[in-house]
């Protein structure tokens, strides 16, 4: 049997070539709903975010949208819809994912594998950093922190002990001494995140996950597969994905003016609520009271803190003052090194 950290076992399941979970042609939305597949709203809040970017840019020649773990392009293609026809002529839209380009995507997408150098506008990473490679380490009985190895059946067993880097990044954001206690070594998500933002000349960033801070840490972790809709046990052989919260107050790249947020609060602020509709509506134009109480489910969906509501947002400005559909969200700060 072969063993391997869980990080190399992860970048092969996920990405590898011919056999990877995300290069299998249905891509994400063919397991699971995110976001972006629960309903348009999300789109146009993220489109209405863009506007609020492009003001405090000053409405520059070109504006990037940069959608990092595209999937197959659905939030670019639901934000092109949304947008006006001025900004959609400056708009550069780009789909940041490993897997080939899917047909009927716009012509104005641009599809590449890396993060473009250089743009000014919105950096998006909806459910991107959970399924960026990382190790995973257990405290042994005598309370030593040992990296967890994996055979392809998900099968463990417990490795050398957790060194440098790893080792330094444990004790920092994920202290643990109790024997069987996990943690999910952030710091490849980290260098992941400072790269993407480090593409932005000016503008904004946006992650948006699962996520945890120091206070909370899961005790054993949160590495688990899923399939088909269904959440089952993380095996590294392809046939599922292979996710695990993030730890997005390690994630944060220090120095720039930042947010750490609930998906409710910051799709409340762009305008996503989930209110009702007026009763009188349905007497004066049923039909238009239907749609809305379509639409106010879909947003309810969108904000319940017990759900997608819960995700973490991590919005951090480059070199650009706060858009002023998010200065009423508190919690805005300078993040020291």
């Amino acid at each position: 049997m072969s063993w391997q950290r869980w990080r190399p076992a992860m970048e092969q399941a996920l990405y590898a070539d011919g056999g990877g979970f995300y290069r299998k042609p249905e891509g994400p939305a063919g397991h699971f709903r995110t976001s972006v597949h629960a309903s348009p709203l999300y789109s146009g809040a993220v489109a209405r975010l863009l506007g609020e970017v492009d003001e405090a840019l000053g409405r520059p020649a070109e504006l990037a949208l940069v959608d990092l773990g595209a999937g197959r392009g659905e939030l670019l293609a639901g934000v092109l819809r949304a947008v006006g026809p001025e900004l959609a002529g400056r708009l550069r839209p780009y789909a940041v994912e490993l897997a080939d380009r899917p047909d009927g995507l716009p012509a104005a997408v641009r599809w590449t594998d890396r993060m473009p150098q250089g743009v000014s506008g919105l950096l998006f990473a909806n459910e991107w950093l959970d399924n960026v490679p990382l190790d995973v380490a257990e405290v042994d009985e005598d309370g030593v922190l040992r990296y967890v190895e994996v055979a392809a059946d998900g099968e463990e067993r417990p490795g050398e002990p957790v060194s440098g880097a790893d080792a330094e990044w444990a004790a920092r954001w994920w202290p643990a001494g109790e024997p069987g206690a996990r943690v999910e070594l952030g710091a490849p998500r980290d260098a992941a995140w400072a790269a993407a933002v480090g593409g932005l000349d000016r503008g904004l960033a946006v992650a948006v996950d699962y996520a945890h801070a120091r206070p909370d840490r899961p005790l054993f972790g949160s590495l688990t597969g899923f399939r088909a809709g269904r959440e089952v046990r993380p095996v590294p052989d392809g046939t599922c994905d292979v996710t695990a919260h993030v730890a997005l107050d390690a994630v944060a790249v220090p120095a720039l003016h930042s947010l750490w947020t609930t998906q409710r609060e910051a799709l409340r602020a762009l305008g996503v609520s989930g209110a009702r509709p007026p009763l009188a509506l349905a007497s004066s134009d049923p039909a238009a009271y239907l749609r809305a109480l379509g639409g106010a489910g879909e947003a309810a969906e969108l904000t319940e803190p017990s759900g997608l509501g819960g995700f973490g947002w991590l919005a951090q400005t480059v070199r650009m003052s706060v858009p002023q559909a998010l200065q009423g969200v508190p919690g805005w700060q300078t993040l020291t090194p």
